[in-house]
């Protein structure tokens, strides 16, 4: 078994004006995921992120502060998985609860580096 990371990409909720009751529609759509993959013991962790950016860019070390609004998409979270291979991720990757909002998923096996 390997594990991966799923990466969230999207736009930032706020920016999609969505009303109280559909945030929580869809916060539960994330718990159920989360609860499924924990419950087949197969998550390894996970965290959403909030939508403030802060990039640190060259060897001039230029720093620049980015809303969700400036770059379209942002990273919103991920999990971490163990799985076989791609093609098991990607059938977890089924249930994400973002694809009606034109949410993609970017899934990414984690290196292991020999000591």
């Amino acid at each position: 078994m390997k594990n991966f990371m799923m990466i969230f990409i999207g736009a930032d909720y706020a920016d999609l004006g969505l009303s109280p009751e559909e945030l929580q529609n869809r916060m539960g759509k994330w718990f159920a995921w989360g609860h499924k993959m924990e419950q087949a013991g197969i998550l390894r962790g996970g965290e959403a992120l909030t939508p403030q950016i802060r990039r640190i860019v060259g060897e001039n070390r230029t720093v620049t502060d980015l809303t969700s609004a400036e770059v379209k998409e942002i990273v919103g979270g991920y999990y971490t998985v163990e799985a076989k291979d791609f093609d098991a991720v990607q059938d977890i990757a089924r249930d994400f609860p973002d694809y009606d909002l034109g949410g993609t998923v970017e899934i990414r096996e984690i290196m292991v580096f020999d000591k």
